[in-house]
């Protein structure tokens, strides 16, 4: 019997790790979290630098039910989380009892968020990676109900319970930073000047492989049937429609279509994490503004990540955390500590 029994899930929910399923040479992609930098910060906040996986969360949502008592933690987004219809904080590390039924649905803002357990739950490796990757269907592909999972770690750490806020950084500013190409040579000035001047929308195509956004075309210049060549995530694909698509996650390993610009690390995760309607502004950035700006959204992360333990334990274990009479004299003047 697993400890975590799966009862529904939505579209797209899988479960994702943090290392890279992908070897180019067989056609298979890193595969990995749509944002992963709020995969990052949920092993920190169940103490798990090492070898952890996660279950991504769609917007369709999912519900779990515990066969023994659990400690989980989730972040990314703003889900709405409930435990027997009581509400749980969007941000943060919780225990499940037995018997009990975590349901996680859509809700204020984002497109994916991440359930894990501390250790990561026990799973096989393929590849070297335990990430699904969904358009095959390897190593797991999409949650169903009847799915259980048991934690790889000790299941209860109630030590690492914590409600925390959802970090700015984290959430979808409306802006993408793109450095132009490899193709953008094939487009005429007047495309490359609409993908910074105009906005676009989200569309309804928006997977784990990619997400075409609506608004004016960019069509290059007789350019549809140059040679295939590798793929990198964050490459802004241009078809013949002349939508651009943003390639993610789970995109091609090769492809003919000409790509006339590419979005930074940091954006892409933020990026994800639009829904169908959002408006998306690209923003020309050099390559070295790019790194620049990529280290210090790392920098602000780690940052973030360091205060976690602020706002773990009981009000009276916080309360001893804190100098609370730092400042105060006695009646000789002493400084009291």
């Amino acid at each position: 019997m697993s400890a975590l029994d799966v009862k529904f899930a939505g579209p797209m929910c899988s479960l994702q790790d943090q290392g890279r399923m992908g070897f180019m040479r067989f056609g298979v992609t890193e595969s990995g979290p749509m944002d992963r930098s709020a995969f990052s910060i949920l092993a920190a906040m169940l103490d798990t630098p090492d070898g952890f996986n996660a279950i991504e969360v769609s917007l369709a949502g999912i519900a779990v039910t515990a066969k023994q008592t659990l400690t989980l933690g989730f972040c990314g987004g703003e889900f709405a989380l409930s435990i027997g219809g009581e509400p749980v904080a969007p941000w943060g590390v919780f225990t499940l009892h037995a018997g009990k039924t975590l349901t996680i649905r859509a809700g204020a803002s984002g497109s994916w968020g991440y359930l894990g357990c501390v250790g990561g739950f026990d799973t096989q490796a393929w590849l070297g990676s335990e990430s699904s990757h969904l358009p095959s269907g390897l190593c797991g592909g999409y949650l169903a109900a009847g799915d259980g999972f048991d934690p790889r770690g000790q299941a209860l750490r109630e030590d690492l319970n914590c409600v925390l806020p959802v970090p700015d950084f984290s959430r979808f500013s409306g802006v993408a930073h793109l450095v132009l190409g490899p193709q953008d040579e094939l487009f005429p000035d007047v495309a490359k000047q609409t993908l910074f001047q105009a906005d676009f929308e989200v569309s309804r195509e928006f997977d784990r492989m990619g997400m075409r956004l609506n608004g004016a075309t960019l069509s290059p210049e007789d350019a549809l049937s140059i040679p295939s060549e590798a793929i990198i995530r964050g490459s802004v694909q241009v078809p013949g429609h002349g939508d651009p698509i943003v390639l993610l996650a789970d995109h091609q390993t090769t492809g003919g279509y000409p790509k006339i610009a590419t979005v930074i690390t940091c954006d892409q995760d933020r990026l994800a994490q639009a829904r169908a309607g959002d408006r998306v502004a690209f923003r020309e950035i050099s390559v070295e503004n790019g790194v620049q700006m990529t280290r210090e959204n790392a920098a602000t992360c780690s940052a973030w990540i360091s205060e976690i333990g602020a706002y773990r334990g009981s009000l009276a274990e916080k309360l001893n955390r804190v100098n609370l009479i730092s400042g105060i004299v006695g009646p000789d003047g002493v400084p009291r500590h």
